[in-house]
């Protein structure tokens, strides 16, 4: 169940707090002791307290939809709120984690989810993502949600979806964790991780979670759809490559008539399946399997070339950028074939890839820019903190053998004008017994550490955070 984290930094002094999300998923799993609402991984069981004939009868009703809203911390308007990829998502108070009520995406818009990765313009337009199935098949929805415009608006109130991809297959759409945006573009990655809805609708009959009804279908390519965000409209052209799996961008930006796009991929999707807790109660030899299982993420950069048309001359490298060895080449077809540039040297390999990526969003989202962050993954879970400089590809490294860093999270020095000017924040955990949780705080220009906040009590490794500067 999502449990909700807190560090407060104020006059020298940092305080900690953490409570349960007060979800309905929460709420009647505790009443009943058991998981009653299935999740992403688990299948919720018949309850062994109900007749025969009653247990054999709910394994043929729908799966109810979790609210349990354990990914991600965002902000739509002027609140905060907290989600999972499901229509239901929760708004919150910051300051002392209470649960403020459930949010219905489908009650204001015609999907069935949304990502927990929404993306920000400097106006206060959001713009998200989520499926809809209906008569006319399986959509990929870009959804568009207007700045505040008074203080009692609710916060998706005025969303609309912009544009409507319809999937390649109907009952196999792609799962996608989250997209891309530029100054003027939307870009959705389709990729071959197929979620199979006639299996997930059925799965409390044959006894599956969402995750068993999700497959990895490398003979799929990954297809680059780009969408203009102010006119909706879909690009003709198909951006094509061979398989991967990706579930973070790091940034995309526009240079001289190209789309640039980096995000952190794996050349096989099985990653989806090695989380589970008998794996993670594995240990030595046992557990170094598991891991050398799964594909190791790695970031990559991808340029689109967006004035495609009938005169464009096909078999020829359309990158015109003088920084970036990735191509796109037009096919007889129509089609364009993209390979990447790596953004890593060997070092990053050594560290077992990386993933989690964040930048400097509010100065340098939807534009060119010079440094990520993210976690080095030499085991199942974050081992190190890193820094990259994607034009020399140059790493820095902060690692510390039994600690296991979460999500870095970039905070801009006040006033700023360097892009890394500022601090990491990252919350440590161990499995040492003689060693404490601490928040560490990271110079991000020359990557040392400038402190740490110690508490004495057990955090789980988590998924995604965000920082809220103190009100003046």
């Amino acid at each position: 169940m999502a449990l909700m984290h807190k560090f407060t930094i104020q006059n020298g002094t940092v305080t900690y707090m953490s409570k349960f999300l007060e979800s309905d998923s929460y709420k009647i799993n505790q009443s009943q002791n058991r998981i009653v609402v299935s999740e992403f991984g688990t299948l919720a069981m018949p309850d062994p307290c109900k007749s025969v004939f009653q247990r054999f009868i709910s394994t043929f009703e729908l799966p109810s939809v979790t609210d349990n809203g354990n990914v991600n911390f965002m902000q739509y308007k002027n609140d905060f709120y907290v989600s999972t990829e499901t229509n239901l998502m929760h708004k919150i108070d910051p300051e002392i984690l209470e649960t403020k009520g459930q949010v219905d995406w489908s009650k204001y818009i015609a999907v069935n989810g949304a990502t927990a990765h929404p993306h920000y313009d400097p106006d206060g337009t959001v713009y998200n993502m989520g499926n809809s199935y209906g008569k006319h098949g399986t959509m990929y929805n870009i959804i568009r949600i207007p700045p505040q415009r008074s203080a009692k608006e609710d916060a998706i109130q005025g969303a609309e979806v912009v544009c409507a991809i319809p999937a390649d297959e109907r009952l196999k759409p792609s799962y996608y964790h989250s997209f891309g945006m530029t100054e003027n573009y939307i870009v959705f990655i389709e990729q071959p991780i197929k979620m199979n809805l006639l299996k997930i609708i059925t799965g409390k009959i044959s006894g599956s979670a969402i995750s068993d009804c999700i497959t990895w279908e490398p003979t799929y390519d990954t297809v680059f759809h780009v969408i203009n965000k102010q006119t909706g409209e879909l690009l003709p052209v198909s951006f094509r490559t061979r398989p991967f799996a990706a579930f973070h961008q790091i940034n995309a930006y526009e240079d001289q008539g190209c789309i640039i796009m980096d995000l952190c991929c794996q050349d096989e999707g099985g990653a989806i399946h090695i989380y589970q807790l008998q794996n993670l109660r594995k240990s030595g030899q046992a557990l170094d399997e598991v891991y050398n299982k799964v594909a190791r993420p790695f970031p990559r950069r991808f340029v689109l070339p967006l004035n495609i048309n009938s005169n464009t001359p096909v078999y020829k490298d359309l990158n015109h950028l003088n920084y970036t060895t990735a191509t796109a080449v037009k096919r007889a077809d129509g089609t364009v074939w993209c390979t990447y540039e790596s953004l890593h040297n060997k070092c990053l390999e050594e560290l077992g890839g990386l993933e989690f990526p964040q930048i400097n969003y509010s100065m340098y989202n939807t534009k060119k820019y010079r440094y990520f962050y993210g976690c080095g993954f030499q085991h199942l879970v974050g081992s190190s903190l890193l820094k990259v400089n994607v034009e020399t590809k140059d790493l820095m490294i902060w690692q510390e053998d039994g600690f296991y860093p979460s999500e870095p999270v970039f905070v801009p020095r006040p006033g700023a004008h360097e892009e890394d000017d500022g601090v990491i924040l990252s919350v440590v955990i161990t499995t040492r017994q003689d060693k404490r949780i601490f928040l560490l705080v990271i110079d991000a220009k020359t990557f040392t550490e400038i402190g740490r906040a110690e508490i004495s009590v057990h955090v789980p490794y988590g998924f995604h955070g965000v920082f809220i500067p103190n009100k003046p």
